[in-house]
């Protein structure tokens, strides 16, 4: 065994008594000016019985000084505060960043370069002060090293809480989104021999590179000898060497840091408790770059597309289908170009706005699938657009046609397309939850290719009926009975503008209700006008798409100072918080938990089906159910964050928690009449007495 490693330890641990000696009053400590500076910041104000979050930013001086993990490896030392609180204030645990690995002379160091922030939950008791405002103090020690020289630092941490409610620090959003989310099924440890052996549970279709595995705890694994993984289905298997006197505990937590190779490789969070570990597995191998990365996800996101075409979130929109369809028998071209037309609108539709919720959420946005819904402009602009669809069936006016080649390419397919993904992708079905939710986890190019094959799906339909005469022939021969049909079909249409309507009053009351509908009969009426006049489609662009930004730049302060209220639930729901979800399960009691939002129409067929009704309302009661709401209408952080690190990136989202549950059981995402009634009898037999540990 070389000399190196214990000559560092006992350096080190020279320098953690050190550090932590005290120092007479006129020396000055090596760490009055810090090669790794730390301040202490507060996200926002804190009401009584609540909570908000703390974190420590360390800023080194340059680029060669590292910080350390809660589990520094062979060698470094931990973050330890020492903090001084108000009575009924109390601090959690930190969460941290997905570390780097540092070999130096045989000993692996788990560190950070570069700025990073740590984070902690503080909590304010019921009974705790109610008013003004209170200062928190603590005095950190830590570690700053070079490849040649360690340091022990100190730094006195203040930061002033505001009791009450206000306005929440942005900058938060950007520590969030480094600290790795948690997997939410446990995985699996079983020592073999001198291996530690851990079955992580991770969907197959995420790419992982050359992973590694963070252990948590102290003194379990040989933190710089190799590591092996393999694959068996879901499972990723870690295998791990034990160090020379492992001390296994009943649980194991760490991070498994995807594509350990890069600096930027993402990172989850696990647990795993001891069982057993499968056997098989293929081993993995260095990432092939000639093969598509990810296609087992692109193939789910593609077969979700197909099935969004008979899930109730496409229902409003079945009127533009229908008519699709019925002009795709006029000829064979004018199909083909309908079907091209179509298809590019929905792909592009899903490639922008994946494109656009992953660009914020690298900017530390907490958003999600769907997210377009949750701004009032967005809403009011889709509103506009149902209007003039409305009107436009009816046959107030007909949309100009767009010269890509003779004869002209109408843009009604394409608008079609558009407005089919933009309204009907936002509840998720089938395959395309998991699929969306590991799009989140793979590079940029192969996420976007997994929204391209979601729009790809949603259009097949229509892109068939274009290219296959046999299928057009199925199809009712044109004639005049298309004019009126085409009028009947503006009443499903104005439906769809009235279920926008409704939810632009959830997001902000009759008065952005009022401004969107101004808007809309402009936009109806310059439509008119332009049609009359024969004007040429830039003027229709320019014109429709300046009265759209208007209302759209209109409903921004109004649904800012709107405050909604969530319809009464038979089931009489509290409102979802992690807080408040750990608090229902320590009850002992099952809990179901449901994420919805008004805009998502599967979630309202699935509470007007299985949700909201007498029979499940008393099953709950009978086994002593808790129930839990989380609406998503409105962007809420918590929720983004929440529904990301169950792997998925929408709503509809249902989780039940049996009694004295470790995890939860995750529920179809179509409910039928009796699929809670079932779940709560299950759960309603007397919960089995745990052993006292």
């Amino acid at each position: 065994m070389s000399l190196a490693r214990p000559i560092m330890l006992f350096v080190l641990l020279l320098l953690s008594a050190l550090a932590a000696s005290p120092q007479p009053a006129k020396a000055q400590p090596a760490w009055t000016s810090p090669n790794i500076a730390a301040a202490l910041e507060v996200e926002g104000p804190v009401r009584p019985g609540g909570e908000t979050t703390l974190a420590i930013r360390f800023t080194p001086v340059s680029s060669e000084w590292h910080g350390y993990w809660s589990n520094p490896g062979d060698a470094g030392l931990g973050m330890t505060v020492d903090w001084n609180l108000p009575e009924g204030v109390t601090i959690g645990a930190f969460e941290y960043p997905t570390p780097q690995r540092l070999l130096i002379d045989g000993l692996m160091n788990h560190v950070f370069e570069g700025e990073y922030a740590v984070l902690a939950p503080l909590r304010l008791s019921a009974d705790g002060p109610r008013e003004g405002a209170f200062t928190v103090e603590g005095l950190a020690n830590y570690l700053a090293c070079t490849d040649k020289i360690c340091v022990p630092e100190q730094a006195r941490l203040t930061a002033r809480v505001e009791i009450g409610t206000g306005p929440r620090d942005t900058g938060f959003a950007q520590y969030r989104s480094e600290i790795p989310p948690v997997l939410d099924s446990p995985g699996r440890f079983e020592p073999s021999g001198q291996m530690l052996r851990i079955a992580i549970a991770l969907p197959a279709g995420i790419e992982i590179g050359q992973p590694h595995v963070f252990v948590q705890d102290k003194d379990v694994v040989d933190y710089a000898a190799p590591q092996g993984f393999a694959r068996d289905g879901d499972n990723l298997i870690a295998t791990l060497p034990l160090a020379d006197m492992p001390r296994l505990r009943d649980r194991i937590g760490g991070i498994l840091k995807l594509s350990a190779d890069s600096e930027e490789g993402r990172g989850l969070r696990f647990e795993a408790v001891p069982g057993a570990v499968p056997d098989a597995g293929n081993p993995i191998l260095p990432v092939d770059r000639s093969m598509p990365a990810g296609w087992i996800v692109i193939l789910g996101a593609f077969v979700g597309g197909l099935l969004l075409n008979i899930m109730p979130c496409v229902f409003p929109i079945l009127s533009l289908k229908a008519l699709s369809l019925a002009r795709a028998g006029e000829s064979a071209a004018q199909a083909r170009a309908d079907g091209l037309a179509y298809t590019a609108g929905a792909v592009i539709a899903c490639i922008a706005l994946g494109a656009l919720m992953l660009v914020l959420r690298a900017a530390g946005e907490q958003v999600g699938w769907a997210f377009q819904l949750q701004e009032p402009g967005v809403v009011v602009a889709l509103f506009i657009l149902a209007g003039l669809i409305t009107a436009n069936f009816a046959g107030l006016f007909e949309l100009p046609t767009m010269p890509i080649r003779k004869g002209g390419q109408p843009l009604g397919a394409f608008a079609t397309g558009l407005l089919a993904a933009v309204a009907a992708t936002p509840c998720t079905g089938p395959f395309m939850a998991a699929a969306i939710g590991a799009a989140l986890l793979l590079p940029a190019a192969t996420a976007l290719g997994v929204f391209a094959a979601l729009g790809l799906g949603l259009a097949l339909p229509f892109l068939l009926l274009g290219f296959v005469p046999a299928l057009r022939r199925m199809l009712p021969s044109p004639g005049s009975w298309m004019s009126a049909f085409r009028k009947i079909l503006a009443i499903p249409m104005g439906l769809t503008a009235a279920a926008l309507g409704w939810l632009l009053i959830q997001l902000g009351g009759i008065e952005l209700l009022a401004i969107a509908g101004l808007a809309a009969v402009a936009a109806i009426s310059l439509a008119f006008v332009l049609y009359r006049r024969q004007l040429p489609v830039l003027a229709w662009v320019a014109g429709l798409g300046l009265v759209m930004a208007v209302g759209a730049v209109r409903a921004a302060p109004v649904a800012q100072d709107h405050q909604s209220a969530r319809s009464a639930s038979i089931l009489d729901p509290r409102p979802f918080s992690e807080a408040g979800l750990a608090e229902a399960r320590a009850t002992g009691r099952p809990v179901f938990v449901w994420f919805t939002a008004d805009w998502c129409v599967t979630c309202k067929v699935n509470e007007r089906i299985a949700i909201e009704r007498e029979a499940t309302r008393d099953a709950f009661e009978q086994a002593g159910v808790i129930a839990m709401v989380g609406d998503w209408t409105r962007r809420d952080a918590e929720i983004s964050q929440f529904l990301s690190d169950q792997g998925v990136a929408g709503v509809p989202l249902y989780l039940y928690y049996p009694a004295n549950a470790r995890e939860a059981e995750r529920l179809p995402q179509i409910l039928g009449p009796d699929t809670l009634v079932k779940r709560a009898g299950i759960s309603s037999r007397p919960a089995q007495p745990r052993a006292v540990q």
